[in-house]
């Protein structure tokens, strides 16, 4: 049975790698990005459909959900580093901007497109967030959501679970081949975060996405509430 796989944040990097992993296995895979153009080229490359949606947009999240009727996969891919916060105003107005900025894009997009979609997950479902290390390892104000989206994971998933649903989260470390330093990753700090893990090579977006397609598999039903930490041991250096 062809499965219906939701995936925001899929126009590049882990998302559109997950996209890819579901893809070939004939779901109907559906992702999401902020800008026209980036949906309309990854959705050809990926032979999947596209959807324009701002994941911390009320009125958007609406209208994405209900292009559906039944959703077996979620994936909440979405988030990163805020590309820039409002310069103008008090510092202490420059610190507030600069949480709400990752506050919204690192867990309320991921609150708000699931609170959405609830009611068309089905039993046997699987709804899986991408956290990171920087949420137990001096992450800032991305970290902090980042921890925030594991605490709301786990209530998450004792609602679901009585539905037959589950919900984890997880949690990448370095991993190369994404925009996530947008060009701000010095090869000297690439090496330290490539020494930190124990098997000294980056992550891969195939890792993670890998990772996904097995915590929405049948083997993995009773693996719910969880962060599951894919970086090559580096969480235990420190």
């Amino acid at each position: 049975m062809t499965r219906t796989v939701l995936i925001t944040g899929g126009t590049s990097g882990i998302g559109r790698a997950i996209a890819a992993r579901f893809a070939a296995d004939h779901a109907e895979v559906h992702i999401t990005g902020r800008h026209a153009d980036t949906v309309e080229q990854a959705a050809a490359e990926l032979g999947v459909q596209g959807a324009v949606c701002d994941a911390t947009d009320p009125g958007q999240v609406t209208e994405l959900a209900a292009r559906f009727s039944e959703l077996d996969v979620l994936v909440n891919a979405s988030g990163g580093l805020p590309q820039g916060t409002p310069g103008d105003g008090s510092a202490l107005e420059a610190v507030l901007a600069q949480w709400q900025a990752n506050l919204a894009q690192n867990l309320l997009g991921a609150v708000l497109t699931t609170t959405s979609v609830r009611d068309k997950l089905t039993s046997g479902g699987s709804v899986l967030s991408i956290g990171s290390i920087g949420a137990e390892r001096g992450g800032g104000s991305y970290g902090a959501a980042k921890a925030a989206l594991a605490a709301w994971n786990a209530a998450l998933s004792a609602e679901l679970g009585p539905l037959g649903i589950t919900s984890n989260v997880i949690s990448a470390g370095y991993i190369a081949g994404t925009n996530f330093f947008q060009g701000r990753l010095t090869d000297e700090r690439q090496s330290a975060l490539v020494a930190e893990t124990h098997n000294k090579r980056p992550g891969t977006v195939e890792d993670i996405a890998e990772t996904a397609y097995f915590l929405a598999s049948p083997g993995a039903r009773h693996i719910t509430g969880q962060t599951l930490h894919v970086n090559g041991g580096a969480f235990t250096t420190r």
